[in-house]
């Protein structure tokens, strides 16, 4: 059994070919299994145990590798992220909802046998945040999952507050008629899993 690791991201798309809304700054992460895996062989039915990720742990990129990140000790110097929160996995990436602050979203998945790194199973969802002192995933900084307080442009697209361009998001509802009064609703295409349909806005 091997474990692999994926992207996962939170963007949306709207009735006005929205995209991208809350998209998070994390593609095509691929953890190894030789250092992800505690070697526990046996017979013919043996196999590896997959790591157990908790809030806590760090990672940081495989040398060699394109997207690869490796499990490491959070005081080593290669390691750049670390779990705030882990979740179980989904197949749907929206109804992934991390806590304030992620700057990465990660797909943990579960494959048997020697296939494409990027398939599998997702198993847990890991919610990172950088290590060093650049966290797109803040309020307003322009990455991470759109949260109260990030700013989008017209199309939907999460952009720095400090670009002074669109509107900031005072809310995230089900539908436009639920937004607060004297905001701005951008209504988005229904995405599985994800718990608002709206965008509402107000003047940055």
């Amino acid at each position: 059994m091997n474990l692999h690791v994926g992207p996962r991201t939170g963007g949306t798309r709207g009735r006005a070919a929205l995209r991208g809304a809350g998209a998070v700054l994390a593609a095509g992460l691929v953890l190894a299994a030789a250092t992800a895996c505690d070697g526990t062989s046996g017979g013919s039915g043996g196999g590896q145990a997959a790591k157990e990720w908790k809030a806590g742990d760090c990672a940081g990129p495989e040398k060699g590798s394109k997207d690869g990140y490796l499990s490491m000790e959070c005081d080593d110097p290669g390691a750049t992220i670390k779990a705030l929160e882990v979740q179980d996995g989904s197949f749907f990436a929206d109804s992934v909802q991390c806590p304030a602050g992620t700057d990465a979203i990660i797909s943990v998945k579960v494959s048997f046998g020697t296939g494409d790194a990027g398939g599998g199973i997702p198993s847990r969802t890991v919610c990172g945040r950088n290590l060093s002192g650049d966290h797109p995933g803040d309020a307003g900084a322009g990455g991470g999952q759109l949260v109260v307080g990030d700013c989008v442009d017209d199309s939907a697209k999460e952009v720095p507050c400090a670009s002074g361009g669109g509107g900031k998001v005072a809310a995230l509802t089900e539908t436009a008629e639920e937004c607060p009064s004297g905001s701005e609703p951008l209504e988005l295409f229904p995405s599985p899993g994800r718990p608002y349909d709206a965008i509402c806005t107000i003047r940055a």
